[in-house]
Order: C-alpha cells, then sequence, then structure tokens
C-alpha cells in the first residue's frame, strides 16, 4: 500500500489501524516498487528504470557497446514482410513485452513500440534489428528520468499529433497525445486510429457556353 499525505500524524495514524487489521510491515519511503525507482529530493520527485533497464540488458545482451541518438529512424514504414521470419519468435516477444512496461517511464519509446507490438505475431529479422535499435537508444540514455515539481502550477495542458495514413497496410493514422499538469507529465498514449484516413479532393468546374 502507497499513502500519499503531508501529514506525519495522520499517516501514523493510518498505519495504526491498518496493522490492527492486518498483517504489515512498514518499509518507509517508497523507493523501489515492481522495478520502478523513486527517488525523492527537496524539489520533487524522480521517477525512473534504471536497474529494469540494467537487467534487461544484462539478461539480453547485445553483441556490441554501440548507442544511438533516437529509438526509431525516421520516416520508416515497416511491413510484415519485410525480412526473413524468425526462427523462434520467443525472444522478440519477450523483449517487447518488456519495453511495453519500460514506457511506464519512458514515453519517448512510446511510438517505437507501438510500432514494433504490431509485429509479436511472426516478427522478421527486419523488426527485429529495429527492436535492437530500440534497446541500444535505452543505453545510451539509462539515466533519464521523469520529473513531478513539489511546487507546481494546477493547470492542466495536452499535445496531440497524429501521422496521416501511415500505415502502409490499412492506411490509418496514428494518434499521440501527452498531457502534463503544471511541470509534471502525467499521462501520454500512441495509439492507431480506428477509422481509415481519407483525403478529400476539392474539383472546381468551368462551365463554357456553347
Amino acid at each position: 500500500m502507497i499513502i500519499t499525505c503531508d501529514d506525519s500524524e495522520y499517516i501514523a495514524f493510518v498505519k495504526s489501524r491498518l496493522r490492527d487489521q492486518f498483517l504489515m510491515t512498514d518499509l518507509g519511503p517508497l523507493r523501489y516498487f515492481l522495478g520502478i525507482e523513486v527517488s525523492s529530493t527537496s524539489d520533487g520527485f524522480y521517477i525512473s528504470q534504471e536497474k529494469y533497464i540494467q537487467d534487461l540488458l544484462a539478461r539480453d545482451a547485445l553483441g556490441d557497446e554501440r548507442t544511438v541518438d533516437t529509438p526509431m529512424e525516421l520516416n520508416v514504414k515497416l511491413q510484415p514482410t519485410d525480412g526473413d521470419p524468425l526462427p523462434d519468435p520467443t525472444r522478440y516477444r519477450h523483449l517487447v513485452g518488456s519495453l511495453v512496461y519500460l514506457a511506464v517511464t519512458h514515453p519517448d519509446i512510446s511510438y517505437p513500440v507501438h510500432i514494433l507490438s504490431q509485429f509479436v505475431s511472426a516478427p522478421t529479422t527486419v523488426h527485429y534489428s529495429h527492436l535492437l535499435r530500440v534497446l541500444r537508444y535505452l543505453r545510451g540514455t539509462i539515466t533519464r528520468r521523469l520529473f513531478f515539481p513539489r511546487s507546481s502550477s494546477l493547470q492542466l495542458q495536452c499535445y496531440s499529433d497524429a501521422t496521416w495514413a501511415s500505415d502502409p497496410l490499412d492506411r490509418r493514422s496514428l494518434s499521440a497525445y501527452c498531457v502534463f499538469l503544471g511541470g509534471s507529465l502525467i499521462a501520454w498514449k500512441t495509439k492507431k486510429q480506428t477509422t481509415v484516413s481519407v483525403r478529400v479532393l476539392r474539383l472546381s468546374y468551368v462551365l463554357w457556353p456553347c
């Protein structure tokens, strides 16, 4: 259980009442929970998954120590027929699942993970190479964290964007958004639109006298 409150006396009261009803242990301030690291400073809170990334890279070690600046190349349009089918897609599926969980604190990989997760049923060598690029990107940005300041405005801001008919197969667009509460990023998502993008052309007619 996580208690979020500034009143130390009330926190102690809640813990005492819970202890009367349940067998529980007070682990102190939240520092690590399900692979998510939380650190508190006088300015605010930092949330990261640095250890989770380290364990992932150690368990599924790459053959080199290279890093890249972006998780995916620009204007990449992957298709199911790209490359040769992987003999065993188990590792691909495992890595994609791990990256989906990493997107909890890494909104910068939300887009490529969404793209790569569409091929888990039949991944190919090309899809796998792009997956390794995301891992190389994480290796170079492993210390990046989300920051939630203690003092911030309560102004809600939302930013959104979309690609037009970016999927080469079904012509559907991808939408993405991120929501800020003051200076804190609190929600983000990348999702394929449910309808097909259609471009409407306006035609002009000129009538000539007979």
